[in-house]
């Protein structure tokens, strides 16, 4: 048995059913409720009776704790959040927008639309407010300006770097809210499709 488990220490494979081997578990039943601590023969008869698996969720905790749960689907979620971690991690693009902190309100705007479609398309944001000569001893007016654009832009982003001072300009970096630009984006579709059948009515 011992020589079975060597350089298994990196995997993050739980241990489930009997491989579990401690006296007792704190139980997790499948709808997270919490059943408190349970003897292991208990615990796996419980999961069995729900057809389901007994998972070791948290190891390190004394005693450990255990949930009932269908592993075959938990590891294909995991699988696939996995490759969806990777793929936004391959193709998030950071894009540059540059602002003046004396900013025009229609300029402002212009430009917010672009950093919110770049957004949209699952692109980073890198703004930048650039300062010019006595604008430098007012920093400011570049919080003021990156405060604003972070809240109107809250639906679909996440601030990922916080405004910070970096030399004459000052930088923010704005990331995909992903879940919140879905939602915008499928509000936009459903309002192109209205708007295309009022011009043809």
């Amino acid at each position: 048995m011992g020589t079975a488990n060597k350089g298994v220490g990196i995997s993050v494979e739980p241990r489930i059913n009997d491989r579990i081997r401690v006296p007792e578990v704190r139980l997790v039943g499948p709808n997270g409720e919490q059943i408190g601590v349970t003897r292991i023969e208990d615990a796996i008869r419980m999961a069995q009776e729900n057809d389901l698996d007994l998972v070791e969720v948290a190891p390190e905790a004394k005693p450990p704790v255990a949930k009932i749960m269908d592993y075959g689907k938990f590891k294909y979620q995991e699988a696939l959040k996995a490759r969806e971690n990777r793929r936004s991690q391959v193709n998030a693009v950071v894009k540059e927008m540059k602002l003046r902190p004396r900013i025009e309100s229609h300029d402002y705007d212009t430009k917010k639309n672009h950093i919110e479609r770049f957004l949209l398309g699952g692109d980073k944001v890198k703004v930048t407010i650039m300062f010019r000569g006595r604008e430098q001893s007012r920093p400011e007016m570049g919080y003021k300006l990156l405060a604003r654009l972070a809240e109107d832009l809250a639906e679909v982003s996440m601030v990922e770097f916080a405004p910070k001072q970096d030399g004459r300009n000052m930088v923010m970096v704005l990331a995909p809210n992903r879940r919140k630009s879905e939602a915008v984006r499928a509000k936009q579709v459903a309002r192109d499709k209205d708007d295309k059948k009022s011009d043809t009515e």
